[in-house]
């Protein structure tokens, strides 16, 4: 029996077993409470300290940000009344709204959305960019904030709106203090819904109220991504960490929980027989699928080896693992960028297009001097897509005949491994999978696994000068036909030097009971959505 078989019949038994012995509680019309089964455990409550999907999305539970961007990645005015650009745009001076609160009751203050920035500015690809371009950040008084910039930055309020995570989140002052480089262990913001801390169970629950004070903007327009007015409709959020896709589906088609984030290829053709629960799109925009190296140690620092790997990738053999056969949820003809956004090409993908071939990649890794080196993939069990893209990068990798440890464990604890530098012989790793929104992955402002900026690049940690002038370059391009020619340069470099392996692109499906009505389009948001 065939991988797919077996996670069919499993669905098939865990839906049905659930259904049997559990009576149906649907929540009622106009109930106030939203139960919502999330991608993964929610293991960390730091969002500029990861870069984990799950954590994002609780950030934009509790936190706000000082401008939002809609689906055409335009900036609207979140947080702040508005922005005066003086001195040619060397100047930039943002106005908070008044009856800005945090949820321990204290007022948004400029000095918590300063410290806050500067944070976010340590960790973020577009972050770091705009430190480099910022002379001065001060606050002016409790409601004004002023950047003082060395050149003017056209992106800057794109840059305060960035859905790419880390994400500018605005935090009180004393939390925005804490080292980017360590966690914060308490949720405090001034966005829609509070956290419950005292609730939390990390691999159980995690539960948010709504936040009474918050005052959503009164800027007119409809909600599109993270732009217009967070209206919440729900006085209480619960997350409940299901791991077995089985036992989540059955919960949504008995009515028990009320939106399953991320449901199997399998579990989907159930829950589309349903009448009571619609399968959708989460976001118009597909995720990249990445297979990032470890540029630090052995085998993957030689670039030779990381190459010898290009014929014998198969695109749609991820891809097909993540979301089925249907080749409208996933491309498997992308590079380094988004699938159908702007800078999008077929610059330098020669390497992945073509008849696969085992052999020619085993010749080329014995050329490159690979002679069976440990190999050690870290992956999770517990979130769909890095799951099933692990398992297919574990196969490759034993059909090429590679000394493979493969490494699974849950994804909270991946997201904290992936991070050590060591070497093999101390716990470290050698190849990790994920994928990124494609909101994230559109251009190279926010694209982590695109940096080349050594040491303080996401993990794995690829120093590369060309890739890093190339996007300064970017920046520096205030035209989209000029943008779109270094961005074709970029992935040419990219394809020569593979910071990752670019391995395909698929669709985010979610699924969520009939009777929700109003979700916005993107990921995960609470806004918005209400109870027939």
């Amino acid at each position: 029996m065939d991988r797919r078989s077996l996670l069919r019949g499993s669905a098939a038994v865990a839906a049905g077993s659930f259904a049997a012995s559990t009576p149906a509680l649907a929540q009622p019309a106009g109930s106030r409470l939203l139960k919502f089964v999330p991608q993964a455990n929610l293991t960390s409550l730091d969002p500029i300290w990861t870069t984990a999907t799950v954590t994002r999305n609780h950030g934009y539970l509790v936190y706000d940000t000082l401008y939002g961007i809609d689906e055409q990645f335009r900036p609207h005015p979140q947080m702040a009344e508005g922005t005066l650009f003086e001195e040619g745009g060397r100047v930039a001076t943002i106005t908070l709204r008044g009856g800005l609160f945090f949820h321990d009751g204290e007022p948004v203050r400029a000095q918590d959305a300063v410290a806050s920035l500067q944070r976010w500015m340590a960790r973020s690809p577009m972050g770091q960019k705009l430190r480099d371009y910022t002379e001065e950040l001060t606050a002016l008084d409790d409601r004004r904030l002023r950047f003082r910039l060395r050149r003017p930055f056209p992106l800057l309020l794109t840059a305060l709106g960035s859905v790419a995570t880390p994400t500018p989140f605005i935090m009180p002052e004393r939390l925005a203090r804490t080292d980017p480089f360590q966690q914060i262990r308490e949720a405090v913001g001034s966005g829609p819904f509070r956290f419950n801390a005292s609730e939390y169970n990390s691999g159980s629950l995690a539960t948010y109220s709504r936040f009474e004070r918050y005052a959503p903007t009164t800027v007119p327009g409809p909600n599109s991504l993270t732009a217009g007015p967070k209206t919440a409709h729900f006085d209480r959020l619960e997350w409940h960490i299901i791991q077995d896709a089985g036992t989540a589906t059955s919960a949504l088609i008995q009515g028990e929980m009320d939106w399953f984030e991320q449901p199997t290829p399998e579990n989907q053709l159930l829950l589309r027989r349903n009448r009571n629960v619609s399968v959708e799109m989460l976001t118009r925009f597909m995720s990249l699928g990445v297979l990032r190296f470890n540029h630090l140690h052995p085998p993957f620092n030689d670039p030779a080896i990381r190459r010898a790997l290009l014929p014998a990738v198969s695109q749609s053999d991820f891809m097909i693992a993540v979301q089925g056969t249907d080749p409208q949820n996933f491309d498997a003809q992308c590079g380094v960028f988004t699938p159908g956004t702007p800078l999008a090409s077929d610059a330098g993908l020669e390497p992945l297009r073509g008849p696969r071939s085992i052999d020619r990649a085993r010749q080329a890794l014995r050329d490159a001097g690979y002679t069976n080196q440990p190999v050690r993939i870290i992956g999770p069990t517990d979130i769909l897509a890095p799951a099933a893209i692990t398992q297919v990068a574990g196969d490759l990798f034993r059909r090429l005949g590679m000394n493979l440890d493969l490494v699974l464990s849950d994804w909270g604890t991946v997201v904290q491994r992936r991070t050590s530098r060591e070497p093999l012989e101390r716990g470290g790793w050698s190849v990790t999978c994920t994928t990124f929104a494609g909101f994230e992955t559109a251009d190279p402002a926010g694209h982590f696994p695109l940096r080349g900026n050594g040491l303080n690049a996401w993990p794995g940690w690829p120093t590369s000068p060309r890739l890093e002038a190339l996007r300064d370059a970017w920046f520096d391009a205030a035209e989209l036909p000029e943008q779109q020619r270094i961005a074709r340069e970029i992935q040419t470099v990219a394809m020569e030097e593979l910071p990752f392996l670019p391995i395909g692109a698929v669709a985010a499906i979610t699924a969520l009971r009939r009777n929700l009505t109003g979700r916005v389009p993107g990921f995960a948001m609470f806004w918005g959505i209400r109870r027939a």
